[in-house]
């Protein structure tokens, strides 16, 4: 895939992730990300210049694997109305878009693929291939996302498990670990590739079901 191509279908992805944050919290109370203009398609709202657009750009050039960031849609927990349980759920909710996402560019890829003859593949073949991308791009950006390591929205799961008192002292640290997550997947795509195999053998499995 080309940087420009990666960037089509991520950019995207990525927005629709962190607005289904916000649109799932304003439904159970919270209008912080609504107030705050942030429901919006509008890409210039959630774009955010370094970690949506420089550094994804980058690390394909540099040959390593592709990893970015919108800007996150505020959030405050304590205006749920039921921040214990609902907390959850609104984290789980951009994850969960990815898997929509991806499973709209898997509905369409196995269509053309087994209803659409050689010569309107031919004619398609650019969107056909962005669709494939797409598709690939959500199901990661899902599955990496779900991972129980904060700031990434399966640590939601973790905070279920920390006592009341020191959910402030988690929340601030959670918001400091986006660096240093960032600096563990350099690393680790440079020297120890833990995962890869597994995410590869995840885009081949989509792959394969869609051609079946």
């Amino acid at each position: 895939m080309t940087t420009f191509l990666f960037l089509l279908a991520i950019v995207p992805s990525i927005i629709l992730h962190e607005i289904s944050h916000g649109y799932v919290a304003n439904l159970f109370g919270d209008p912080t990300a609504k107030n705050a203009h942030r429901l919006t398609l509008n890409p210039l709202r959630h774009i955010d210049p370094f970690g949506t657009l420089l550094l994804p750009f980058l690390l394909i050039a540099t040959g390593l694997p592709a990893f970015g960031w919108a800007k996150p849609v505020p959030v405050n927990v304590s205006r749920l109305r039921r921040p214990r349980s609902q907390s959850l759920y609104v984290s789980l909710a951009g994850p969960a878009t990815n898997i929509v996402l991806s499973g709209i560019a898997f509905v369409y890829v196995r269509y053309e693929i087994h209803h659409s003859n050689a010569v309107s593949l031919g004619n398609g073949y650019s969107f056909f291939t962005f669709m494939i991308d797409f598709g690939l791009v959500n199901l990661i950006l899902a599955a990496f996302n779900l991972l129980p390591i904060p700031p990434l929205d399966g640590s939601a799961i973790i905070e279920r498990f920390v006592p009341v008192r020191h959910l402030p002292r988690y929340y601030e640290m959670r918001a400091r670990a986006l660096p240093f997550l960032m600096v563990i997947l350099i690393l680790n795509a440079l020297t120890l590739h833990i995962g890869t195999t597994w995410l590869y053998s995840l885009e081949q499995h989509w792959i394969n079901l869609a051609a079946s």
